[in-house]
């Protein structure tokens, strides 16, 4: 068994079909599960040094695109039947099709028989991986922002907010007072789980609209610009506004400049602004201001009388504007879709479709953007029966 694996030899497409629909294998065969025992990428560039494209059946059946239960496959003949070597997305898989059962086979025969022989395919094995596209997958910050905001809106809602009849009355008779204190309580982790809620889509909903700028940025980006590493710098980190109106000057397959001075771009400039005062903490009393009061020396003298909701959760919910939030989602929805409309139609369509894709991928040699895989992922495992 010390070469079983290495005189394995590959098996026509016709060949096999007329094999496995004959009916004539023995069922008495095992699927074997390797993870990266053997690297995915390894395996791929040995079979093909060794025995050409692949020959598998499934090649065939897949759709032409990466949304695959399997990816590529290898058929190959032995004296004992049929061994199928599959690429799946979380492992590959080995299908042993025939009367392998005790045989005294095991997957770490496979395994070191396979990586022996490397050595006898290297230079082939490397021409195999040049000829391969070679992407970098990372993460979509606009789509990673946006899914954070809609989930911060989604448990927001959840709480099933209304100050109206959330509001405790101030306490009068001793039986008021009796329960006030467990009333208060769970009121009290209700609305405190809501403001965070909403100073976190506060402080997101800016940096959303700035995240889409980026996006346009890296996507529709000039190449002079974007082959410079400084000169991409230099543009990414100018003050928003700045960004905005270059975004045609920076930019292809913008049909129109970007009016700063339209209402989607002013209103996202307000928003923008209240952002920088929230994250970088400043001290504006008009702007933080929730209320008056005088003094006759030491002596306050109020100008209207308010309960304990007022003096606490009442100044949380209204310092962070949380009836406001869905027009600022609405502010910044209005300016990423104004940037679209100022896009060439033929283009717009793509840079869509980027921007709902959590993950991207990167092409270093060329310089190109792609959508690598679907958001979803499947997986499926195949148990072989036994006679």
């Amino acid at each position: 068994m010390a070469d079983y694996f290495l005189e394995l030899e590959p098996i026509h497409p016709g060949c096999l079909v007329n094999i496995l629909q004959g009916g004539k294998l023995p069922k008495n065969g095992m699927v074997w599960e390797l993870k990266n025992q053997i690297l995915p990428l390894d395996m791929y560039c040995y079979l093909h040094a060794k025995y050409g494209a692949p020959n598998g059946l499934q090649n065939f059946l897949r759709s032409d695109d990466s949304d695959n239960l399997i990816h590529w496959e290898w058929a190959l003949a032995s004296e004992d039947g049929v061994v199928m070597i599959q690429g799946h997305n979380f492992r590959s898989e080995v299908h042993l099709i025939g009367d392998f059962r005790d045989k005294g086979l095991a997957l770490d025969q496979l395994i070191t028989q396979f990586k022996s022989d490397f050595s006898t395919h290297g230079k082939k094995m490397k021409e195999v991986r040049m000829g391969l596209e070679k992407w970098t997958q990372f993460i979509n910050p606009y789509k990673r922002i946006s899914s954070a905001v809609e989930q911060h809106f989604k448990k927001l809602k959840e709480l099933n907010l209304d100050p109206a009849t959330d509001k405790i009355p101030q306490p009068i008779t001793e039986e008021d007072f009796a329960n006030y204190q467990q009333q208060w309580t769970q009121v009290a982790e209700k609305y405190d789980h809501a403001i965070g809620l909403a100073f976190g889509i506060r402080s997101m909903l800016p940096v959303l609209a700035e995240s889409f700028v980026n996006l346009l940025l890296f996507v529709l980006g000039k190449p002079e610009i974007k082959n410079n590493s400084r000169l991409f710098q230099d543009t990414v980190r100018r003050p928003i506004d700045i960004r905005v109106q270059t975004l045609h000057l920076n930019c292809n397959h913008f049909s129109r400049p970007v009016d700063y001075t339209s209402e989607p771009c002013k209103a996202f400039h307000s928003l923008m602004n209240e952002r920088n005062d929230i994250l970088h903490g400043n001290v504006d009393p008009n702007k933080l201001a929730f209320g008056e009061v005088f003094f006759n020396g030491k002596v306050p003298v109020f100008t209207a009388y308010e309960s304990f909701w007022d003096k606490s959760i009442g100044i949380s919910v209204q310092s962070t504007r949380m009836e406001a939030l869905d027009k600022d989602y609405q502010t910044v929805e209005s300016f990423i879709q104004y940037l679209l409309d100022c896009l060439d139609p033929r283009v717009r369509k793509e840079v869509d479709q980027i921007a709902s894709k959590s993950q991207l991928g990167f092409n270093n040699g060329t310089n190109r953007i792609g959508i690598l895989f679907p958001d979803h992922i499947v997986d499926f495992r195949a148990f072989a029966k036994t006679e």
